[in-house]
């Protein structure tokens, strides 16, 4: 009798265990779902962030498994331009377009890289310099901004480009 009594108790134990071990992990997938939802809409506006490029690296045979939740609106204000790719990525292209848009806001003076980087951070964009000066190089060679003699200022090509 003690026996039986002492098993039963014991499974009922570890009914409750699994019960709060379940409750305890759905909490933490919300929090996390959570957290990554609220990073979600800044990530549509970055850009585009380095990868790595070596292959020296061995790969995990298979990827860990991501819980599974549904998709949210994007927050309402959000003032991107771009829809960002499914892998959360901005397009390709974009921090040219957000430059240029910058350049334009900036009027015709010349602007310097860390004035360009600091209007993007203002709007929530985080750009490197070595981007921003390769999205400058593109712009260039579209002729819609030129560089300003041998300075490292920029400004928004005057006229039809």
């Amino acid at each position: 009798m003690a026996k039986a009594a002492t098993t039963e108790l014991q499974q009922q134990i570890e009914q409750v265990r699994r019960e709060a071990y379940a409750a305890g992990y759905g909490a933490a997938m919300q929090v996390i779902a959570d957290g990554a939802s609220r990073l979600a809409p800044k990530a549509g506006t970055t850009a585009a962030a380095p990868r790595r490029r070596g292959q020296g690296r061995v790969r995990q045979a298979a990827p860990a498994a991501k819980p599974i939740r549904p998709r949210r609106a994007q927050a309402i204000g959000a003032t991107t331009t771009t829809r960002p790719s499914a892998n959360g990525r901005a397009q390709r292209g974009t921090n040219a377009l957000i430059i240029e848009e910058i350049l334009k806001a900036m009027g015709p003076s010349a602007v310097r890289p860390a004035e360009i980087r600091k209007a993007l951070q203002d709007n929530g964009v985080a750009i490197s310099f070595p981007s921003i000066r390769h999205a400058l190089r593109q712009l260039e060679a579209r002729n819609a901004v030129e560089q300003v003699g041998d300075s490292k200022s920029w400004r928004q090509r005057g006229g039809t480009g």
